[in-house]
């Protein structure tokens, strides 16, 4: 698969450094062609920068690895507003959280749902923006392997963005549509208050078979 950047820091850069070792082809852009070039070469040999506006038509997925902040600017770049990305598969990857107070930004809806209306016609999906980019590739148990939630409104939106996953060594697992990606993103602030006062994450979220709750229903 086609795989294009936006964005070109730590996480962009793990991203596109196991997706291209799983094979995948990488196109990387930012706002500038020379944090791209740095960014592609740090991922793999065959790796390629690219200016922003080419990004869409180069490219079969466009993940978005960029923070909060830049988001609506570096869709613009894109020419998103435009429909540039429209028919394309957009994974949303930004942490709209404020780490120090563990707060959404925004203030209603989603960064998903922000991707979406600055890229009309754009098939949007909800991943990755749990795990640091340190997590990928994983390359433990099976059964240990990161579950990472997927939300999206299109179903082959969905199946490219679950192939993806897969690649990384994680289990892509599809929890609602677009709608439901606030409180994904929501998931992100709730780790980051546990984690600031002192606490595991991974230890206050209750350990849940489901299969245990089929029983009981």
């Amino acid at each position: 698969m086609r795989i294009g950047l936006l964005g070109t820091g730590n996480m962009a850069i793990a991203l596109g450094t196991a997706w291209a070792s799983a094979g995948h082809r990488i196109v990387v852009t930012g706002r500038d062609r020379h944090s791209a070039t740095r960014a592609a070469g740090q991922i793999a040999a065959g790796a390629i920068a690219t200016n922003a506006q080419s990004l869409a038509a180069n490219v079969d997925v466009i993940v978005v690895a960029i923070r909060w902040e830049g988001l609506q600017p570096a869709l613009s770049l894109l020419d998103g507003p435009s429909g540039a990305l429209a028919g394309r598969t957009v994974i949303d990857c930004t942490n709209a959280v404020d780490f120090t107070t563990g707060d959404l930004l925004p203030a209603t809806g989603s960064a998903a749902e922000v991707v979406a209306a600055a890229a009309p016609g754009a098939q949007v999906v909800k991943a990755l923006h749990l795990f640091a980019g340190t997590t990928w590739p994983f390359t433990g148990d099976r059964d240990e392997s990161p579950v990472v939630a997927l939300c999206g409104d299109d179903a082959a939106a969905l199946e490219q963005a679950s192939t993806l996953v897969a690649a990384l060594g994680a289990q892509p697992l599809v929890i609602g549509g677009l709608g439901a990606a606030r409180q994904a993103e929501e998931a992100a602030g709730f780790i980051t208050r546990v984690a600031a006062a002192g606490g595991n994450p991974r230890r206050a979220v209750p350990d849940v078979d489901p299969a245990r709750l089929d029983e009981a229903s």
